[in-house]
């Protein structure tokens, strides 16, 4: 194969079917999402076979841990793809949105317009709900998209990409509004995120060193985050039942995921009530604890903290804790060496859980609740197609509103400028 003719190829017909996509209807885009969502649920075993199929090369290729878990599709994760679907189609469109008129002196009639970004490449490893998940979120949100999906899904990954075209055809969409790579040659990744005449942003979802390269090569704009640092302070207010379900939630729920806590931070006031009920709960789930020298002085028996270990995503069920004085040097410590993506306080007291959510510098702050949480399903997106920690356009989990833009628009009735 030709990769540079055929991704040439592929972004042509992605630009062609951005434009129609822009003007397709509310109705046609959610009969498309329905449609898709019934498919995934008819088509369920032949899903799994397929991703049986990854499954096996992938152990026989020793992928670690984290990336099976991420790879493997049951039961429950193909029925949240058909609901997470049907949820994106029961929000509202929000292209064509206006707003924010207002007058000017002259008599124009100034506001905004919320538009499609156009074309939206996405690269992503392991997941094959991402195939569902970011095709939704473009339908709806009137794009186009080029899905190239890790060589370790390619099976199951091509399976849901029959689906999603199957839905287009059955509601008038074209066919080329989601398309996915079909080769696991990683010069497409080369020629996509270099495609500026047919690619309007990129998303990379995948491990720290996929999204560095990306971001480091792509002349396309790109929205990402490189990795999920995320911290549970336990704060001398926290009432203790609440601390420890959270504290259990956000570490042990899932290990692979980049809203996993990695950093516990406890209050000296309750360490001593605190630690060693949660040294019980993870040690029944085989967490490894590694802890600071305080921590250590209660839970001897654990390994001893480094200094990486504060600025490691373990993705494994491994914890870091630290002993800390205050509010003020938690809040250092997580601005310090979290990744500015998700980061939680338990807490009885309002004023701090207030100060906590006004200093904390990342994406998803949260006040007596688990990590976990910073999800675009769970935050009522219907899914997500990434989590961003930039500042700029789209923060957090990214969902319809993060993948359209807004132009200015201008009513007049026979304006001049004098």
């Amino acid at each position: 194969m030709d990769i540079k003719n055929y991704m040439q190829d592929v972004g042509r017909r992605a630009r062609a079917a951005s434009r129609d996509m822009a003007k397709a209807s509310t109705a046609a885009k959610n009969a498309a999402l329905n449609a898709i969502a019934d498919a995934i649920l008819r088509d369920a075993a032949a899903l799994k076979a397929a991703n049986e199929q990854d499954m096996v090369q992938a152990r026989a290729d020793g992928l670690e841990p984290a990336l099976l878990d991420r790879l493997q599709l049951s039961d429950k994760s193909i029925e949240t793809m058909a609901e997470g679907l049907r949820q994106i189609a029961t929000l509202p469109d929000p292209i064509g949105n206006m707003g924010d008129f207002k007058y000017r002196p002259s008599g124009i009639q100034i506001g905004k317009m919320r538009v499609p970004l156009g074309v939206i490449g996405i690269i992503y490893e392991a997941r094959p709900n991402v195939t569902a998940d970011a095709a939704g979120l473009c339908i709806k949100s009137g794009n186009a998209t080029i899905l190239r999906g890790g060589r370790e899904a390619f099976h199951c990954n091509q399976a849901i990409a029959k689906l999603v075209k199957e839905g287009l055809a059955t509601a008038g969409l074209p066919a080329a509004a989601v398309q996915i790579i079909e080769t696991p040659d990683r010069a497409a990744v080369g020629e996509l995120i270099t495609m500026t005449e047919f690619v309007d942003v990129i998303v990379p979802r995948g491990g720290k060193g996929l999204i560095a390269r990306i971001s480091a090569d792509a002349r396309v704009p790109v929205i990402k985050h490189l990795d999920g640092i995320c911290h549970v302070y336990l704060d001398d207010e926290a009432d203790p039942e609440k601390a420890i379900r959270i504290s259990d939630n956000a570490k042990t729920h899932r290990y692979g995921t980049c809203n996993t806590m990695e950093t516990l931070l406890v209050n000296e006031n309750i360490a001593d009530l605190i630690l060693p009920k949660l040294a019980e709960v993870y040690a029944a789930k085989g967490v490894e604890l590694r802890g600071c020298a305080k921590t250590r002085d209660i839970l001897p028996h654990i390994v001893a903290a480094t200094e990486e270990d504060w600025s490691t995503e373990y993705l494994a069920p491994i914890l870091s804790i630290k002993i800390v004085g205050d509010l003020t040097e938690a809040i250092d410590h997580i601005n310090t060496y979290g990744s500015h993506h998700t980061d939680a306080i338990v807490t009885e007291n309002y004023t701090k859980a207030r100060r906590f959510l006004r200093e904390v510098d990342s994406a998803s702050v949260m006040v007596n609740a688990s990590t976990r949480f910073a999800d675009g399903f769970e935050y009522g997106l219907g899914a997500e197609i990434g989590i961003s920690t930039d500042k700029i356009h789209a923060r957090g989990p990214v969902g319809l509103d993060g993948l359209t833009s807004e132009k200015w628009i201008v009513l007049g009735d026979g304006e001049v400028r004098a």
